[in-house]
């Protein structure tokens, strides 16, 4: 059973959602030929110290705890890639997927970038799964359940030409990163049997489709963490912690003044006549992004 959060939870889910989209812009300004994973990761983790943020995926249990705070995949690696001494190169695309846990509540976010010019059909595996992201963002405002959202989510990939990963999904999180429900990027007769669940007021979840370019297999690596492509073809990797308020679907990781929902914002993500940002909302809007 998912919990439902009020108003005054999910605005301080956004306070940790707002660490977590500095985390990325911390990021992007590192991504380019010649820089490690581990540089990143190491640039990442400095962020979530200045905030005094708990990072979330260090330490992880399995066979070895997963030792960064970042997840960061290279090209045919999926998710769960380890940082480390890989540089990157000219056309590479390199999904990073970080965490953090601030005054006890959680945020979650994926992003893939390119490095450099990438080509044609890597740039459309981009386009397409950040678009599915925000098509499923837009439909949790209209659907009355998370199936519907789903079954959009599989057609639009597959109409691209491209596969859903169906071995990992996204989750509901508030007080821990892995909560209920789980939140599937295709439909499945588990989802409609027993997975299925209401898009209402209160519910935050982590959105995280996966989609590649060949089939939708997957290997493990030796390394007990990354997973890659069973084909080699390249992967992609967006995700958002998504509340739904009474005004809609609020993006809890999204830059300051764009996450909709509360705070004065219309449904488009601007700030509404009159309003002003209020709170850690100014702060990041004021703050100087390294």
């Amino acid at each position: 059973m998912h919990i439902l959060r009020s108003n005054r939870e999910i605005a301080q889910m956004r306070k940790a959602g707002l660490v977590v989209w500095e985390a990325h812009q911390t990021a992007r300004a590192l991504v380019r030929p010649g820089v490690t994973t581990g540089e990143i990761d190491a640039a990442i983790e400095q962020c979530f110290r200045e905030h005094g943020a708990i990072p979330l995926f260090k330490g992880v249990p399995g066979k070895i705890p997963f030792p960064a705070v970042t997840c960061i995949s290279v090209n045919e690696e999926v998710v769960h890639g380890i940082p480390g001494k890989r540089a990157l190169r000219e056309g590479d695309i390199v999904s990073i997927d970080t965490g953090c846990k601030l005054d006890g509540w959680c945020g979650d976010s994926a992003v893939t970038y390119a490095v450099g010019k990438v080509s044609a059909e890597v740039q459309r595996l981009l386009d397409v799964t950040s678009g599915v992201l925000e098509l499923a963002i837009e439909l949790m405002g209209t659907s009355r359940r998370w199936s519907e959202v789903a079954g959009a989510m599989a057609t639009y990939v597959r109409r691209a030409g491209f596969s859903v990963v169906e071995n990992f999904v996204g989750h509901g999180i508030g007080r821990e990163m892995h909560e209920e429900p789980q939140v599937p990027n295709f439909q499945s007769p588990q989802l409609r049997r027993s997975g299925d669940f209401a898009l209402e007021p209160g519910l935050v979840i982590a959105v995280e489709p996966m989609v590649n370019i060949g089939g939708k297999h997957v290997k493990s690596l030796p390394d007990h963490w990354t997973q890659a492509t069973a084909d080699g073809k390249p992967s992609a990797h967006f995700e958002h912690t998504v509340a739904i308020t009474d005004k809609g679907p609020y993006i809890l990781t999204a830059a300051p003044g764009e996450g909709r929902g509360p705070e004065g914002l219309r449904p488009n993500g601007q700030l509404a006549q009159g309003s002003k940002p209020e709170g850690d909302e100014a702060l990041a809007l004021g703050r100087k992004v390294r």
